[in-house]
């Protein structure tokens, strides 16, 4: 009876809810075992991409398959002509075309999807290290493209596969396109008269049924040349591209009218846009078989010399053992830190996307995204970006850093400050017009009231980053002998042989004499044209406290260098140049809850808390930390001050208010509305600064904390408010002042990347090159009971076990080295073998 009454009762009630299950990300999920991110749409919601080679050959694969590759430079030899701002669903200098006879005619797609739109049973792109594969079904075909350039070549690969899934053969032609740019970049744009006139495509046929198009500008026909080829036979070809788009251009990339051919027009293109196009016909395709083929994209002196990288590269054999020697890069390379915390999120951050973003940033600078476009001299080599990014990778690649670091070194003024940027093949052809000046040039002709410049012609920060980059270096490494080297100065106009120089250890001292030499009516650094906060441009006399810190935090850096090399008396030096500048900062700088962040040249102060807008920023508060120029209760407070008037739960902004119009007095920083960019935004590149102050504090619980608010990889839920790729750090996010808040933009290429890199290892997990050895002092969060890390140091490898039974965040109880405990939380230098360390927290 009671049976049947539970039955009858339960039958009247609504019918219990399943436990709900979370939702599958929208766009894509991390593959941590193939350290890729795979999405499963192209329709991102904006465009995402990934990079492939490096400065001297490569470029960007967006996700829909567009391609913009250059060698050396992108503004002064670029080769494909990738437009950003096109729509993502329009062509974009690359794309391959599948088509399937059917009847009379042909049915065509394209496995990116763009630019076709044909909608597709099964579409995937993974996001790999330094590849793209997509895979791509329907019509009873799967596809499969793989896009990578093979280490040190100049030659972009795609390695297409096309399967047969469906009962029946197929038959089926593949026809890749690539549309090329001239090699100025930035004519390709604006000179539609002379451009045209020097583009040229031929092809060439050789007696196999190969074809080579050579495509050049005519003044460069006799030293540098693009090339498209295939491995396998090709049956027509088209390098006009308004033959291929048919009708006079009345054809679309979308459907390309010479495709209802049986074969291209064989077109040339002694004028006009030229473009490579391969008709390749992969035959009838049976059930269940594949038909592969890889075309290549290069640049050589001369077909003669591409000659070589042809014929390897049309071995698929070859093609398999170039992919597996990027893997083997990859795998080495990553091996250099390891992690395994209890945060899995952090684990594939550290271990693979984040290193992997540090490499990219130190090949690119900020030279070439989807936002830096890399047209005309406007962007280049930036000295103080890639002083940062040089920090990232230090660990992993010193002697690759290293040339970057004396490319560097090489424009910085005999005065002791630098060039803002220079352009990597003008530095190469040793033109003496290598570096410019950046944004301060647009205020050269500005005078006051005096009749002298009204702004400087220099940043106050780039010279002093320098000293961070090369003591990085040293520390890495030991080779002490480094600052004996010479290198010259940069002086416009004349050759490197005719400048003045000097050694690497007096381009230092210049640095930091030339700050010390530059001080304003407080005793602190000045401005300069502007300091790390490049939309801040002060007149003359302006002073900062940003640059204040950077200079006190390149004078430790400075005394570590002259310790090591036994200078007691240099060391005596620096130590009373930063005892007076920090003395001064603490006489001028304490605004009462927080530090002033610029003083103009009347002594007014900006970031506090009389000001309307922007009444604190967050850099004024980190920096002074990580400087030790801010002590005590002050550090503190202004840390405090930060987190309850800055931080967000998307990351801390930049300042607050946002100011709320056009202020011609302070500049570039109120050109943003409120929450955007330096003006309230979330400028990324700041919380890692953050991050590490907090650890300096022994407060790895609030640390953590800023490293997971801003970690894209936390973003793949949200995208539809992020947008951004979750696989990278973007520039910047907007803050809780504007509309869009939480939404991400200017990916990939971001100091934010070494400096979240540094924060993670250096001081969250605390393991740190020394002169002396390897240092171990973590800042966790107290629930950690421990981890695991791997560290490869100077020829050795250190597997390191860290305890925290007592679950605090900070502090080196003992330190065991290969069963012996040691004195120190440093563990000594070893030149081979694997060392066992384990660290107690306590």
């Amino acid at each position: 009876m009671a049976t049947k009454t539970v039955k009858k009762s339960a039958a009247k009630k609504a019918p219990a809810k399943k436990p709900a299950k979370a939702a599958a990300p929208k766009y894509g999920y991390f593959d941590d075992a193939a350290k890729e991110y795979v999405l499963t749409t192209p329709a991102t919601p904006i465009k995402w991409c990934n990079y492939v080679g490096t400065l001297n050959f490569g470029g960007i694969v967006d996700t829909t398959g567009g391609t913009l590759v250059c060698k050396g430079d992108p503004a002064l030899n670029r080769i494909t002509k990738y437009i950003a701002q096109m729509p993502c669903s329009d062509f974009k200098a690359s794309t391959i075309y599948i088509r399937i006879k059917d009847g009379k005619n042909y049915k065509i797609f394209s496995p990116f999807y763009v630019p076709t739109l044909v909608k597709l049973d099964k579409w995937e792109c993974h996001v790999g290290l330094s590849y793209m594969r997509w895979i791509a079904e329907v019509y009873g075909l799967r596809v499969q493209v793989t896009i990578f350039v093979p280490t040190g070549s100049n030659t972009l690969l795609q390695d297409i596969q096309v399967t047969n899934i469906a009962g029946g053969a197929k038959e089926v032609d593949i026809i890749p396109v690539y549309e090329f740019s001239h090699f100025e970049a930035e004519k390709q744009l604006t000179n539609a008269d002379w451009v045209p006139q020097t583009m040229t495509l031929k092809g060439h046929w050789e007696k196999d049924g190969h074809v080579v198009l050579e495509q050049y500008a005519y003044m460069k026909r006799d030293y540098a040349v693009n090339y498209v080829t295939a491995d396998c036979k090709v049956g027509s070809f088209d390098g006009d591209r308004r033959v291929f788009l048919g009708q006079n251009e009345m054809g679309s990339w979308a459907n390309p009218l010479s495709l209802q051919n049986k074969e291209l027009a064989n077109s040339e293109c002694d004028r006009g846009d030229n473009i490579a196009a391969l008709m390749i016909h992969a035959g009838k395709i049976a059930a269940k078989k594949t038909f592969r083929t890889c075309t290549q994209l290069g640049q050589e002196q001369s077909l003669k010399v591409a000659a070589k990288a042809i014929k390897k590269y049309r071995d698929l054999k070859n093609v398999d053992k170039a992919f597996d020697e990027l893997a083997k890069f990859w795998e080495n390379y990553l091996s250099t830190i390891q992690v395994n915390t209890p945060d899995a999120a952090f684990n594939s951050m550290v271990n693979v996307h984040n290193p992997r973003q540090c490499h990219t940033t130190k090949n690119w600078s900020r030279y070439l995204s989807l936002y830096q476009l890399g047209y005309g001299t406007s962007r280049g080599i930036g000295y103080r970006d890639s002083s940062q990014d040089l920090m990232g990778v230090m660990s992993h690649m010193p002697e690759e850093a290293l040339v970057l670091t004396k490319n560097l070194l090489s424009v910085q003024r005999p005065e002791g400050n630098a060039m803002h940027q220079y352009a990597p093949l003008a530095l190469e052809e040793d033109n003496g017009n290598e570096a410019n000046a950046g944004d301060s040039r647009e205020k050269k002709g500005v005078l006051d009231e005096n009749g002298n410049p009204a702004y400087a012609d220099w940043y106050g920060d780039d010279h002093l980053w320098i000293v961070l980059t090369v003591a990085n270096y040293l520390r890495e490494t030991g080779k002490m002998e480094l600052l004996n080297e010479e290198i010259p100065f940069y002086e416009a106009g004349k050759k490197r042989a005719q400048r003045e120089k000097g050694t690497v250890l007096e381009h230092l001292k210049r640095s930091l004499k030339f700050s010390r030499e530059h001080l304003g009516k407080h005793g602190l650094p000045l401005l300069g044209f502007a300091d790390w906060n490049d939309c801040m441009n002060l007149p003359l006399g302006a002073e900062s406290t940003f640059n204040t810190a950077l200079y006190a935090k390149a004078l430790l850096e400075m005394m570590g260098i002259e310790e090591a090399l036994g200078d007691k008396e240099a060391v005596e030096m620096y130590k009373g140049w930063y005892e007076d500048v920090k003395k001064a900062f603490n006489d001028s700088a304490w605004d009462g809850k927080w530090w002033t962040r610029w003083f103009d040249k009347d002594g007014n102060g900006y970031g506090v808390s009389s000001a309307k807008y922007g009444k604190i920023y967050c850099n004024g508060q980190s920096w002074p930390v990580i400087s030790g120029i801010a002590f005590g209760d002050r550090a503190v407070q202004g840390m405090d001050s930060l987190n309850k008037l800055l931080n967000t739960k998307y990351g801390v902004k930049s300042s607050t208010p946002g100011y709320r119009g056009f202020e011609p007095a302070v500049g570039g920083i109120s050109t943003y509305p409120p929450g955007a960019k330096e003006n309230g935004g979330i400028f990324l590149h700041t919380n890692p600064w953050v991050m590490i102050a907090e650890t300096i504090l022994g407060r790895g619980d609030k640390a953590f904390e800023y490293y997971c608010q801003i970690n894209p990889a936390s973003k793949n839920g949200i995208l539809d408010i992020f947008e951004s790729e979750p696989y990278c750090y973007p520039q910047n996010i907007l803050g809780d002042e504007h509309k869009q808040f939480g939404m991400g933009r200017n990916a990939w290429l971001s100091g934010t990347s070494s400096w979240t890199y540094q924060a993670a290892t250096q001081f969250i997990i605390g393991i740190r090159a020394s002169f002396d050895g390897l240092v171990v002092d973590p800042c966790i969060p107290s629930a950690w009971a421990g981890f695991e890390a791997t560290r490869k140091f100077r020829g050795a490898t250190y597997q390191i076990t860290v305890k925290n039974p007592n679950h605090v965040c900070k502090g080196v109880a003992k330190m065991v080295v290969d069963g012996q405990e040691i004195d120190s939380n440093v563990a000594p230098v070893f030149t081979k073998g694997v060392h066992k360390v384990e660290v107690t927290l306590g």
